[in-house]
């Protein structure tokens, strides 16, 4: 009977993290269309495009002068009310002292009228001045209340003048990174009209991905105990990831995928994700202690399902049917059928049967194999 050459590797005893990979979406943690609130035309753009900016930053300038003349109308108009007031108040201390001393004059002539001293008409002349008095004191107290609410609107108008005169200076909304110019200086931008710029928030900054509807209830278990780490690379460079945690558990699963959407926020201080990029993502979901593991390559397929060739003291190999579990890099978790210890083939195999000598052609290397 020929010998076969094999390479071999022991089956081994260790933790095994449980791991959900999937691919994930990088979005931006906001995202803000630049518009203008005034009309104008844009003299200026204060930034480069694709520059990151910080919350506060002129972006853009518009002609202010147009809104510099409408406040100085507005200050004007203010100024013209406060002094009418001030006449009107003047006026109306003249009149209330006029109204005084008619009533004092209307009470005197009614007590000489009650004496027979003077005649009625002039106790009724008396009377009607005081009245007349009166009359135009009140009168002068609501000019005063007249001129009190056209200058309350005139200082609206005032306030509303200085806020237009503010928004001839774009400023950024919050701390990002710019994109293309949508509007070049000399234009004439209108009131929220076409956005000028967008700014995306790229740090902190989200990856969405999908999870199936089977881990659902360890994720929310885990998640309730404390923050899921998620880890995402890129698949053109595996070696640089990105660590953050779960942030957002979506509200309902999507029937017609049978997966639940989720969110992990991330750091990204170093500019590594990049809004619309797809990465690999890595949910760290638990711990599988004690799990029997060998090389992927070494678990077959079979019509009875997955074996192995595992190696014998006598130097033969036998086919032995194992149940298989997580799988993670190139190791595969069995949790059916070898121990540690036990030696499996791991190439070679594709001349093998049940009982055939073989010798091995590389040494045996622990269960944890290359990756």
């Amino acid at each position: 009977m020929p010998v076969f050459p094999v390479s071999v590797a022991k089956a081994a005893q260790q933790s095994v993290p449980t791991e959900l990979r999937v691919v994930g979406t990088v979005e931006a943690s906001a995202i803000v269309q630049v518009k203008s609130q005034i009309a104008g035309q844009l003299l200026a753009v204060a930034f480069t495009e694709g520059q990151n900016v910080t919350e506060g930053d002129l972006l853009f300038r518009i002609d202010p002068r147009p809104y510099e003349d409408a406040l100085r109308q507005a200050e004007a108009a203010v100024l013209r009310d406060r002094a009418q007031i001030l006449q009107a108040e003047a006026s109306l201390a003249r009149d209330s002292a006029q109204a005084n001393f008619a009533a004092s004059d209307a009470q005197r002539q009614a007590e000489l009228n009650r004496g027979g001293l003077t005649p009625r008409s002039q106790f009724d002349q008396a009377q009607s001045a005081a009245e007349s008095a009166k009359a135009s004191a009140r009168a002068t107290q609501a000019s005063i209340e007249t001129a009190k609410a056209a200058l309350a609107a005139d200082q609206a108008a005032e306030a509303k003048a200085q806020l237009d005169l503010s928004h001839c200076e774009i400023r950024a909304p919050l701390s990002g990174r710019t994109g293309n110019l949508l509007v070049n200086a000399g234009n004439l931008v209108k009131e929220s009209d076409v956005a000028l710029v967008v700014i995306h928030r790229v740090s902190p900054i989200f990856v969405s991905f999908n999870a199936p509807e089977q881990y659902l209830g360890a994720i929310r278990r885990l998640n309730a105990a404390g923050r899921l780490a998620v880890r995402v690379f890129a698949e053109s460079d595996p070696s640089h990831a990105a660590m953050g945690t779960l942030a957002v558990i979506d509200n309902t699963v999507d029937t017609t995928t049978g997966t639940i959407r989720l969110k992990g926020t991330f750091d990204n201080r170093d500019g590594l994700l990049w809004p619309g990029q797809f990465v690999s993502t890595v949910l760290t979901l638990d711990t599988i202690r004690d799990a029997i593991v060998v090389p992927s390559e070494a678990v077959q397929s079979g019509q009875q399902g997955s074996f192995v060739y595992a190696m014998k003291p006598d130097a033969s190999v036998e086919m032995r049917p194992v149940t298989t579990g997580l799988v993670f890099g190139a190791r595969t978790v069995i949790e059916k059928g070898l121990g540690a210890g036990d030696t499996v083939v791991t190439d070679g195999f594709l001349v093998l049967f049940p009982g055939a000598k073989v010798r091995v052609a590389a040494t045996p290397n622990a269960g944890s194999g290359a990756e």
